[in-house]
């Protein structure tokens, strides 16, 4: 991994984790609007954000009140999202398409987050996915005219 390409990832997880912390009530639990998530999108413009976003998940999962259940959680329902966009992608053109299934993959799959929610605070699991998922889609939707316009002006698929 060269120097560019670790710079870029580390301030993608910083950045994941300060959001993350400063907005840490919204942050975690059966309601939640991590509003990092947005981050998510830049997977669309190059398969080398993936480290970047697995590590500010990681390190913000730290400090949940889940403890190591949301690191396993977590990093996995992130990894898993990001590898089905980064597949589905081969298949979709134009960027904004992306995004929208980007958008889609980590709201369904946000069902892991669900089943971790119901083990530990014992919540039915299908108003729980529903809540999650609502959540993760609202953040998401916002985040896709956000992360285009910054592309415009920063080029995310050239920075790395």
């Amino acid at each position: 991994m060269n120097t560019r390409i670790l710079v870029a990832n580390g301030l993608i997880a910083a950045l994941y984790v300060a959001i993350s912390l400063s907005i840490q009530p919204f942050a975690y639990g059966p309601l939640q609007f991590r509003l990092p998530e947005i981050l998510n999108l830049l997977i669309v413009y190059n398969n080398k954000y993936f480290y970047g976003v697995i590590l500010g998940v990681l390190i913000t999962n730290l400090f949940s009140p889940l403890g190591l259940l949301d690191l396993g959680f977590g990093v996995g329902q992130s990894a898993l999202a990001l590898g089905l966009t980064i597949l589905f992608s081969r298949f979709i053109k134009g960027e904004l398409n992306r995004m929208v299934i980007c958008t889609l993959i980590f709201t369904f799959t946000m069902f892991l987050i669900a089943w971790e929610i119901a083990l530990v605070y014992k919540a039915p699991f299908w108003e729980t996915w529903l809540f999650v998922a609502i959540g993760e889609f609202i953040v998401m939707a916002i985040g896709i005219p956000i992360i285009y316009s910054l592309n415009k002006r920063l080029k995310f698929k050239e920075l790395v």
